[in-house]
């Protein structure tokens, strides 16, 4: 079948098909592409259902409400992502050249400790190059950040990053130690050199299990076949802080969150644990825009 212009009428349907695709792939889930694009969840089947005869290929494996990406289904993506984004973006990109960096929105997800203590001067600076574009912070758990890049709901992320997920870049911009917290009257604060053995009679005060920096503690000292004890689990690096000041118990931290202005005696713990990174997050095959790749110059170039 062709139109008047000629055009095979598949190839007019191409980019609905192909976008389709990109969401479910990304979505892991017919449905949630549906709502994503406002489109009901049979249309999409179809979209793909046609991808598939075209290409005479299986692009997905189904189970049940989940799907999963095929070799093929891989390599299309790979593909069609860039192709798929530049369209979409085609008019942004166009007034964005033509207005220059005047104006604009740029998103940008990252935790609570990454918005206190990474982001505020890379902030400052682009705000004071670019007062046109407008910045907003999403403060999210790491979970939720890769669920909103994702779904195209952030331009990027900041923060750090233990396992990357197959579909997700991390690049490092700088790092900070671990470093042992103690009120300034501990019996720990009067050692030079605190070891592992030291710290193991007394209570630590944690982020919440779920988090990444329990999972290091409990591997740390699992390793040395040291048992460890946890008096109180708080959310924050400042909750945290707060209530070794208080001295309910000692903490270790990352010293990213140290400003010098803590009444807290601080010892390092780099013999034990690794420095911890932090940096840019990125889905992979995103298209980025000029505002958002400006920021990561300005970020990159404060913080290095």
């Amino acid at each position: 079948m062709t139109t008047d212009n000629k055009t095979p009428y598949y190839k007019q349907n191409r980019l609905k098909q192909l976008r389709a695709f990109c969401q479910t792939a990304r979505s892991g889930n017919i449905s949630q592409a549906a709502r994503e694009l406002y489109l009901s969840q049979p249309s999409i089947s179809l979209q793909i259902q046609a991808l598939e005869r075209e290409f005479d290929t299986v692009l997905f494996e189904r189970h049940g409400p989940q799907i999963k990406l095929t070799p093929a289904g891989e390599d299309l993506y790979k593909m069609a992502t860039p192709l798929v984004e530049g369209i979409d973006q085609l008019h942004d990109q166009f007034a964005r050249h033509h207005s220059g960096l005047e104006s604009g929105e740029l998103h940008i997800a990252a935790g609570e400790s990454t918005i206190l203590y990474i982001l505020p001067e890379p902030i400052k600076r682009f705000a004071a190059r670019y007062p046109g574009i407008h910045l907003k912070l999403h403060n999210v758990t790491g979970r939720d950040g890769l669920a909103m890049l994702r779904a195209d709901q952030a331009d990027f992320a900041v923060g750090s990053m233990l396992e990357v997920p197959r579909d997700i870049s991390y690049k490092p911009i700088v790092t900070f130690d671990p470093t042992l917290i103690t009120p300034l009257d501990h019996p720990l604060a009067q050692q030079q050199e605190v070891t592992l053995e030291d710290i193991s009679p007394y209570g630590l005060i944690l982020p919440p299990r779920h988090l990444s920096t329990w999972r290091i503690v409990d591997l740390i000292f699992t390793q040395h076949k040291l048992s460890y004890q946890i008096t109180l689990e708080a959310g924050g690096w400042e909750v945290i802080k707060k209530y070794v000041e208080l001295g309910l118990g000692i903490s270790i931290v990352t010293d990213v969150c140290l400003t010098g202005t803590e009444k807290l005696a601080r010892r390092p713990l780099q013999r034990y644990f690794p420095q911890r990174s932090y940096g840019l997050v990125l889905r992979k095959g995103k298209f980025l825009s000029s505002q958002a790749q400006r920021f990561i110059d300005v970020m990159e170039e404060t913080l290095r």
